[in-house]
């Protein structure tokens, strides 16, 4: 047995052909590929599911109730695994009280160093946490905002406790949980109105502390208490978990606004009175990164020392993968998916793990060519540790970092799935692989002329903006071109979403936003539901044999009735994980044999529903040339989709997938302004070209104006005109660093991507 390699034998997973292969340990592996072909199937779906169900199944399985669950992979076998950290691009944590601080775990060491060296002593380290009733702002909860309660929004004054629908919150209502403690507790009468209760009642009922009742009725808990109706709702609702989790519900009825009394800081006046050389640590959590490192490494007090060096590496962790801009106070709910992944990779740096499997999702996503380089280095310090690190990506700078590339393909769906190369970078090259040809023909430095018809444009008409200051924008004014394919480029977070969320401000009803949020996915979703031609499809069944649409439906009569037309069928399993089978009924079509009887003629022959929804995108434009579905259809075909099939889960899709098709559901609009927030990304080099066309039948062909948020630079070229925010990120951006043509940029001294085009 090799022990210094990963051996896969015959993964099969969604469209993985019976792959194997060995991945060398302790060195840096990218996986690449055209989209679909099977990368995150391989990475994610095999190795990653594999390494993280082994390891939850050391756990006893009442620990493993509260574990993630990790579908059984269809692989043969995996040996020499080790544990598999994922780093990919979902944020950690979404709560309001997870902040950059709080992940990194600086912001407990910072908590140790002032409890150790502030002046005056006001606690030990838990007191300075917004999080610990010690140190939480008592108006907000350690929020640091407020969330006012409109008690007239929650409560019908006009109504009693007996009548529906009283209190309009979740178990409020007559007969729910909470409605309960208020009905039985014998101290209202359940039969008149709220607004016609005495002042004491009222009093009572909206704003008593909790109190034990003398004496109960027989209905009551034993170890209950009473509390009114908003001290309730502060306390179990709005300041806590739950208020998020049902945001859509509660929102409506709150005023939201920064704190009065913390200032937004969460911290209460005591804490916020302690201070390390004229700083308290809000005010610390506050800076910078880059600012809080220089401040920490100033401090000479003997107490602070041993944490300086701790507290320091963190920092220079962020720093040095480009995040030096954030500040420790931003909320993680806040940061883009880019920067989630470049925190966690931060955390990892400074760990004492050794012999760990790393799997990173497309770091590069969102990096501009100057941050990739940074990316590169922490990449290379976790393998550096002894760590074996696997990458899935299509950057150029990043497959040419490997030291072991896996190229898979050739094609995307079940055109691919298989090996196509393996070995070095030079080798790759060498390769008759689309991603050797793509990474062979370096991108010309020749740019595609399209300046003098923006120009043009230009003297037509534009969009004005004047004196943007959304976030970091420094007071930027700009005439935006119409009517051409604009990028907005600039290294991350020097202000491009906030130039453009500033232009959508002011122009919103004519603007249609394509942005990164992947669709929803579930097991009955879709490209035929998602694209609106399922519906079409049933018609033409119905219509030939007058029955209704809903015959035909796997999410209605035409289901299969034993698995319900899901395909599968799901056994419970208790504790472990829910084990999934193909329904032997339909043999997985999802439909019950009444629907499957009825056949569609259509030019290459007699199909059935199943058939007919198991047909390929490509295929289904062909078979109904000149209908309606063929024209729904063809925008998929436009961004490269026409590989995948009608009936296929969207569940199964990858995350560039996703992203074009929902692409695909928001084009053919002429005359639109679209804005489109990095559509390269998780694409190949080859796909990346096929975006870039469309974009440009968008602008000559619908007449439409496309702005891009973008790094490639391959999009740069291809540009009428670009804006280039600026020069860094954070405080040191939000200003425009040039405005022209892509010839114009390549000469800009202050521009940072003009190097790289």
């Amino acid at each position: 047995m090799r022990n210094d390699r990963i051996i896969i034998r015959g993964a099969t997973e969604n469209n993985l052909q019976n792959v194997s292969l060995e991945i060398p340990k302790h060195q840096i592996t990218v996986v690449t590929g055209v989209s679909g072909s099977g990368k995150s199937s391989l990475v994610m779906d095999t190795i990653a599911a594999k390494s993280r169900r082994e390891l939850n199944d050391t756990f006893p399985t009442f620990v493993q109730q509260y574990l993630p669950k990790y579908g059984r992979p269809h692989v043969e076998a995996i040996e020499n695994l080790p544990i598999a950290i994922v780093i990919d691009q979902r944020k950690p944590g979404t709560n309001s009280r997870s902040t950059v601080g709080t992940y990194t775990d600086i912001y407990a060491l910072l908590r140790l160093l002032f409890s150790r060296v502030g002046q005056p002593f006001v606690g030990y380290a838990e007191s300075f946490s917004f999080n610990h009733p010690d140190g939480s702002c008592p108006r907000c909860s350690g929020l640091g905002e407020i969330r006012e309660l409109d008690i007239h929004k929650l409560v019908d004054f006009d109504k009693s406790l007996n009548d529906e629908d009283t209190i309009h919150y979740i178990a409020f209502g007559k007969g729910g949980w909470r409605w309960i403690r208020y009905a039985r507790s014998g101290l209202f009468d359940l039969d008149k109105k709220i607004r016609d209760y005495s002042p004491e009642e009222l009093e009572l009922f909206l704003h008593s502390p909790q109190i034990r009742l003398k004496n109960p009725p027989a209905g009551w808990p034993k170890s209950a208490k009473y509390e009114g109706l908003i001290p309730r709702m502060y306390r179990s609702i709005i300041n806590s978990e739950e208020g998020l989790l049902h945001s859509a519900v509660l929102n409506p009825m709150l005023r939201m606004g920064t704190c009065p009394d913390c200032h937004g800081t969460r911290l209460n006046e005591k804490i916020r009175s302690c201070r390390i050389d004229g700083l308290n640590i809000a005010e610390a959590c506050a800076l910078s990164i880059t600012k809080l490192n220089e401040w920490v490494r100033s401090l000479t007090q003997p107490l602070a020392q041993d944490l300086k060096q701790a507290i320091t590496a963190r920092l220079t962790a962020l720093e040095e993968i480009g995040l030096g801009y954030l500040s420790l106070d931003r909320a993680v709910g806040t940061l883009s998916g880019g920067e989630a992944q470049r925190c966690k990779i931060a955390k990892y740096i400074n760990s004492s793990l050794s012999d760990v499997l790393y799997i990173l999702d497309e770091p590069s996503t969102g990096l501009h060519n100057h941050d990739i380089e940074l990316m590169k280095h922490s990449v290379r310090r976790l393998r550096d540790a002894g760590n074996t690190v696997l990458l899935v990506e299509h950057h150029r700078e990043m497959i040419r970092m490997a030291d072991h590339i896996v190229d898979m393909g050739p094609g995307p769906g079940s055109d691919g799935g298989r090996i196509i190369f393996q070995g070095s970078y030079d080798a790759l090259l060498k390769s008759g692989t689309d991603t050797g040809k793509c990474l062979r023909t370096e991108s010309s430095s020749k740019f595609e002329v399209h300046s003098s018809r923006a120009s043009q444009e230009l003297r037509q008409g534009c969009i004005p903006l004047r004196h943007a200051t959304l976030h970091n924008l420094q007071d930027v004014s700009i005439d935006l071109p119409i009517h051409c394919l604009c990028v907005i480029c600039g290294v991350a977070g020097s202000g491009k979403s906030s130039l453009m969320e500033s232009m959508r401000a002011e122009h919103g009803q004519s603007v249609v936003y394509i942005g990164q949020k992947d669709i929803g996915v579930s097991l009955r979703s879709t490209p035929a539901t998602y694209m609106d031609v399922a519906g079409d499809i049933r018609k033409l069944f119905a219509r030939k044999y007058k029955k209704k649409e809903t015959d035909f439906a796997f999410n209605g009569k035409g289901a299969c009735p034993v698995c319900g037309g899901k395909g599968v069928v799901v056994a419970e399993m208790a504790f472990m994980d829910n084990i999934e089978t193909q329904c032997e009924a339909c043999h997985g079509l999802r439909y019950s044999p009444e629907a499957l009887q009825y056949t569609l003629d259509l030019p290459q022959g007699s199909y059935s529903i199943a058939q007919v929804m198991d047909f390929s995108v490509r295929r289904a434009v062909e078979q109904f040339a000149g209908t309606p579905i063929s024209e729904k259809l063809q925008p998929m075909m436009d961004v490269g989709l026409g590989y995948l099939h009608l009936n296929q889960a969207l569940s199964t899709l990858s995350g560039g997938e996703l992203r074009r098709l929902k692409m695909a559901s928001m084009l053919g609009e002429e005359g639109k302004i679209f804005v489109i927030d990095e559509p390269t990304d998780g694409l190949h080099p080859k796909d990346t070209g096929r975006i870039v066309q469309l974009f440009r039948r968008m602008v000559c062909e619908g007449g439409n104006t496309v702005f891009v948020i973008e790094h490639n630079t391959d999009v740069i070229r291809a540009a009428d005109y670009v804006v280039e925010l600026g020069p860094g990120a954070g405080e040191q951006g939000g200003r425009i660093v040039f405005q022209g043509t892509p010839e114009a940029l390549a000469h800009c001294r202050e521009s940072l991507t003009a190097r790289y085009l």
